[in-house]
């Protein structure tokens, strides 16, 4: 059995304690791009929500997340019955592989996150993938999404993608979704990056919710409010389906502190706006940098990363760029049709986003020297 602590690819992004050992340094002291979290926060309400909650830590947290919930329904417009709060966006995708694994198949994008594949095989189900065209490049999103069989009107069966897509950042107009409501068991949308495109994006599915009992859409609060340490997504689905997953998960899913963040993140409506300025252009920027080095494809995308393909091995220039300085990026090597020629990067700051430029330009340079024996 593989040690937790080897030193194989992770299988995630942000994992610094494995990328500082080849760095040769503090994980502090790395410039972290292979997360696709929002480098404006935590929002400073949130912290001192948590700093001034040490009080709570006595006490269990209320089971039923009322508080909480009753913020999140708000957010939504919903009744907080369709809320369920949970340990991360991951938590609540175990549960989603559950009740798909019930069903006759389940229908993957691919490329597509692992968490789905890995939910859906704890449960010993079975899945069929879709393949995206990869050498389809759109310059302008949304984009209808075509690339799903036929056989999703059998009976039986079920659906998960995200939206906007993960890996390659693309986003998929909520019409072209709209028919697998009417042919599927199951429709799972996840939608952990949909809060970086404003307060009701056009694309979100949220609002039909209501309307079908067979639609279920997972939240993160942890990427948009730069809070992953804390663990916390939430589901948004019919009270039967959220009352199912309470009785199969174990009590206090989400910690006291990590309540009194959301709550408090949720209601910082400036943090929100200032993330929505900052993007657009910082992800263009980041973009016209990435296609203006040879060598380097960037993908069109609507959320806060993007995915690149590349001409070089990607693990030797992620390798080169920790080493040399110290900036980690993402490699694509845990999604099995992208191979070692794709990495996805995170938008971060200007100045953080020209950093990867001037380093990512530095080590292929040498790798064109090198080629060329120079």
């Amino acid at each position: 059995m593989q040690s937790y602590l080897s030193s194989a690819q992770p299988a995630h992004g942000g994992n610094l304690t494995w990328a500082a050992s080849l760095a040769d340094c503090s994980p502090f002291s790395l410039l972290d791009f292979s997360a696709s979290i929002n480098p404006l926060g935590p929002p400073a309400g949130a912290i001192a929500a948590i700093q001034s909650s040490w009080e709570t830590l006595r006490h269990y947290p209320d089971p039923a997340y009322r508080t909480l919930r009753q913020a999140l329904a708000d957010a939504h417009c919903l009744d907080p019955d369709w809320i369920l709060p949970g340990n991360g966006a991951a938590e609540l995708l175990t549960w989603v592989g559950r009740d798909l694994a019930a069903l006759k198949q389940t229908h993957l994008l691919t490329p597509g996150f692992g968490d789905y594949f890995r939910a859906i095989r704890a449960f010993g189900g079975t899945w069929h993938g879709a393949s995206l065209d990869m050498t389809h490049l759109p310059g302008e999103l949304p984009i209808p999404l075509t690339e799903l069989p036929d056989s999703l009107a059998l009976t039986n069966q079920g659906l998960l993608l995200n939206n906007p897509h993960n890996p390659t950042g693309w986003l998929f107009t909520r019409e072209s979704l709209r028919p697998y409501l009417d042919t599927c068991a199951l429709v799972v949308v996840d939608e952990a990056f949909m809060d970086f495109l404003g307060t009701h994006p056009a694309e979100s599915v949220v609002d039909w919710v209501q309307e079908f009992p067979n639609l279920v859409v997972v939240r993160s609060l942890t990427k948009f409010y730069s809070l992953p340490g804390l663990r916390l997504g939430y589901g948004i689905a019919h009270p039967d389906t959220l009352q199912r997953w309470q009785q199969w998960r174990d009590p206090w899913s989400v910690n006291s502190l990590a309540e009194v963040a959301a709550i408090a993140a949720l209601a910082d409506h400036d943090f929100q706006q200032r993330t929505w300025n900052w993007l657009p252009e910082a992800r263009s920027q980041l973009w016209s940098g990435l296609n203006a080095i040879p060598g380097l494809q960037p993908f069109v995308g609507a959320a806060n990363f993007l995915l690149v393909r590349a001409e070089v091995s990607v693990p030797t220039l992620q390798r080169r760029l920790l080493q040399e300085h110290q900036i980690l990026i993402r490699d694509c090597m845990s999604f099995a049709e992208l191979g070692d020629r794709y990495f996805r990067v995170a938008v971060r700051t200007v100045e953080e986003n020209q950093r990867l430029l001037v380093a990512l330009q530095s080590v292929l340079s040498s790798f064109s020297a090198d080629a060329h024996g120079c």
